[in-house]
């Protein structure tokens, strides 16, 4: 009920009588409270959001949604005027219920300032204008705030980054005070982590927050990762099943178990300091059923399928949604049979897909618990716009990881992410397409030219593609086709994305079992993984406690287990990770593995934007290379490398790796249990005259001169710098330049070949190329 929500930290809450006059009280939370004065009626809430909002943005205009039962069931009695400056109010909008009125303000000409929201009822019973009376209802301050200085070109998480994905209920306990609130239906399980009697207590709650992470923030920062990926950190008021985050029941408030919102917006801060960003989790799907909205909807269609569920717009439904003294969210089964999705995200691009199998995926709901959004209803797509940005304005974040993509209205997707990115150019959003299909990921990235037509601002995504064939690959035996070479051919794949770089690859997640299982506890093949993730052509991401070797069972979901108390993280622990207290040697090998790897990553531009090469696996051996040119290349090399693709015929682009004066990291994968050499012959147009190279894991120093001894199955990881001779080649021996510094485009390099074609001469080819060049710098 929204009398039991008087808490909600940026839901703005104003108590008034008609006509009454108050103080104004700005809480630290931010929200506003006005009391009853001079009356005995019984006092009625406004809930407006959002409760604040910033001058100077990008898009100015901004649309408030109040509700209030003591609206007048006509809307043509509302007036609203505006005390401020520099403010103007659009117009006002409504909806098939009387209780909820949406405001739309143009903020162009407003400087930061507090401006109020005077609202009356006008008398049209009156015949004559002069006769009408217009009745007071509310006088409402509303605050718009300064930026933060650079606010608007922030940085999102880029492929410099390592991403570290916490389940915060999960990570630590900083704070038990808050474990169990009055307001909050379900409790922190009764039993502590070290006795889990109750068959239950995998999927109950355990306490940990955001003090539990902010006390560990520098554990996460010496262990070399640069992003923090949350679960969603929401209101889940549900009575079971709430500690993950999805079930979101109020969009403005932290959960008052993790903490405020002014503890996640100093979580942040504090984790800028350490080098740390914070990638927020963001459900633009659906909401938890025990939404305040669920009580007294905006609209008839403010929900998928919601006349299936007899949501009507009555006084009140208090068989719908019990209230909080009954210790029950869920929706009574006699009034809910909504339609679930089917789960099959290809209707939505499908040229051949019937229309009613595309709206049983978009429009179904994942569970009665979890009412699916018509993101269709504009004002709930301004809505959800709004509450993203206000997010990142609000606690200075980095990114969006974007839950269940596709699961929403394609369109409202569009102007969702062209909305986030517009008013943050350099941010970075992440979205969930849980697929092995990399066409149907390739879908919605920006960039990508859909037969369709459609188009998207989304920049990256997850890529469980490649994920799923990097699980499979490590546990196949070595043949011609099982084995590492399905890893090599699905990289082929990259081609139908418009920037694959961009991808988030991982070695799992809250959703996937733990690696270490998956590979049978074999810490080679888990040093394989971890190794491909995090040098990799992506953005690698790591689940919390994978460095150190967290497992969980294989086969099915077990999201409970999956997503276990981090060790040292909560009290009783046997282990404790943050101090390597109890942990096993393999364990310990494992952590420091993870950040020798992590930490060298930080500083070699090879593996954060290097180019690609890798070679055709054989013989259980798998190699690649990671490349970056450490200066560019002049002219007359860029001439020469174009003459070599016209008189090779060749279709390679351009890379790095055949670059002498590149630096260069080689990891080779081997699954062989026995000594094998590895002749290096094959890697020469990459290795050059490099007679040695460092081991980054081990330090040492390993000879490069005919073979390399692999004396056992495992991952090798070889820092490769030029000789300083090679710096100095001649245009001749320059190969093909680097896709980073080469400015020259697909375009260039075609017109040389027409010219070539054409049987044109060496120095008209040259003069082409030369020129081309020189656009090409020009741009």
């Amino acid at each position: 009920m929204i009398l039991n929500l008087r808490t909600l930290t940026t839901s703005l809450v104003i108590m008034l009588s008609l006509g009454a006059s108050a103080n104004t009280a700005q809480a630290s939370s931010g929200s506003l409270s006005l009391p009853l004065q001079g009356t005995s009626s019984q006092p009625q809430d406004l809930t407006l959001e959002p409760a604040f909002w910033w001058a100077g943005m990008h898009n100015p205009e901004l649309q408030l949604m109040l509700y209030s039962r003591d609206f007048p069931s006509l809307p043509q009695q509302l007036k609203v005027d505006i005390q401020g400056q520099g403010i103007t109010l659009k117009s006002l909008e409504y909806t098939d219920n009387p209780h909820y009125l949406f405001i739309n303000l143009d903020l162009s000409q407003a400087a930061p300032q507090t401006f109020e929201l005077i609202m009356s009822s006008t008398d049209l019973a009156s015949k004559t204008s002069a006769s009408k009376t217009n009745t007071p209802l509310y006088r409402l301050p509303y605050t718009l705030q300064g930026r933060a200085k650079g606010s608007s070109e922030r940085q999102g998480f880029s492929n410099k980054d390592v991403i570290y994905l916490i389940t915060p209920d999960r990570f630590a306990n900083g704070d038990t005070s808050n474990d169990n609130q009055a307001d909050m239906l379900e409790p922190v399980a009764a039993n502590s982590p070290s006795h889990p009697s109750n068959p239950y207590y995998p999927d109950a709650r355990h306490g940990g927050d955001i003090a539990g992470i902010s006390q560990h923030l520098a554990y996460l920062a010496k262990l070399g990762v640069t992003q923090l990926w949350i679960n969603p950190l929401l209101e889940n008021n549900q009575a079971h099943y709430s500690y993950h985050g999805y079930s979101i029941t109020n969009l403005y408030r932290v959960d008052p178990r993790f903490g405020s919102n002014e503890d996640y917006k100093a979580l942040v801060a504090k984790a800028n300091k350490l080098g740390l960003g914070v990638i927020k989790d963001v459900v633009v799907n659906h909401i938890g059923s025990n939404h305040w909205w669920l009580n007294d909807l905006p609209s008839q269609d403010w929900l998928n399928d919601a006349t299936k569920t007899q949501l009507h717009n009555r006084e009140s439904k208090p068989d719908f949604i019990q209230s909080a003294e009954t210790k029950s969210s869920a929706i009574k089964s006699s009034v809910t049979s909504p339609r679930f999705t089917s789960h099959r995200r290809t209707t939505v691009q499908d040229p051949y897909a019937a229309a009613q199998d595309h709206i049983d995926f978009v429009d179904g709901w994942f569970t009665d618990t979890m009412p699916d959004l018509n993101q269709s209803n504009p004002k709930l797509a301004t809505y959800l716009i709004q509450n993203s940005i206000w997010w990142v304005e609000y606690a200075g974040l980095s990114g969006i990881r974007e839950d269940t993509y596709s699961y929403a209205d394609k369109g409202f997707l569009a102007k969702w992410s062209k909305a986030v990115m517009a008013e943050y150019p350099n941010f970075n959003i992440v979205g969930e397409e849980w697929t092995a299909n990399p066409i149907t990921v390739s879908y919605w990235q920006k960039g990508k030219i859909n037969a369709d037509g459609y188009t998207s601002d989304l920049p990256s995504l997850m890529d469980f593609p490649l994920y799923e064939k990097l699980i499979a690959s490590l546990n196949e035996p070595e043949t011609w086709d099982t084995g590492f070479i399905k890893l090599y051919e699905m990289l082929a794949n990259d081609l139908v994305y418009a920037d694959p770089s961009q991808l988030v690859l991982f070695e799992g997640n809250h959703d996937t079992n733990r690696i270490f299982s998956l590979v049978k506890e074999n810490i080679d093949l888990y040093k394989m993984a971890l190794t491909y993730v995090l040098t990799a052509k992506r953005i690698p991401q790591l689940f919390y406690g994978t460095e150190v070797l967290m497992t969980s069972p294989i086969e099915g979901r077990h999201d409970g287990l999956v997503r276990s108390d981090f060790p040292g993280g909560f009290a009783n622990s046997a282990t404790n990770a943050f101090t390597g207290q109890g942990l096993s040697e393999s364990q310990r090998q494992a952590q420091q593995f993870v950040r020798t790897l992590l930490n060298y990553r930080k500083q070699s531009p090879a593996l954060q934007s290097g180019d690609l090469l890798h070679f055709v696996p054989q013989d259980g051996v798998y190699v690649q290379f990671r490349c970056v040119l450490n200066a560019p290349l002049s002219s007359e090399q860029n001439v020469e490398a174009l003459k070599s693709l016209i008189q090779n015929n060749s279709q390679t682009r351009h890379n790095a790796c055949t670059q002498p004066s590149a630096d260069k990291v080689m990891v080779i994968y081997n699954k062989n249990d026995k000594a094998v050499t590895l002749d290096i012959n094959r890697f020469a147009s990459v290795l050059g005259d490099s007679g040695a190279a460092t081991d980054i894991i081990s330090g040492k120093t390993v000879s490069l001169n005919q073979v390399i001894t692999l004396s056992h199955a495992g991952v090798t990881i070889l820092e490769l710098k030029p000789n300083s001779k090679s710096k100095t080649k001649s245009p001749q021996n320059a190969g093909l330049p680097s896709s980073q510094d080469s400015m020259l485009t697909r375009n260039q390099a075609n017109a040389l070949t027409r010219a070539h074609t054409n049987n044109c001469t060496n120095n008209s080819a040259n003069n082409l190329a030369k020129n081309s060049t020189q656009k090409g710098t020009q741009s």
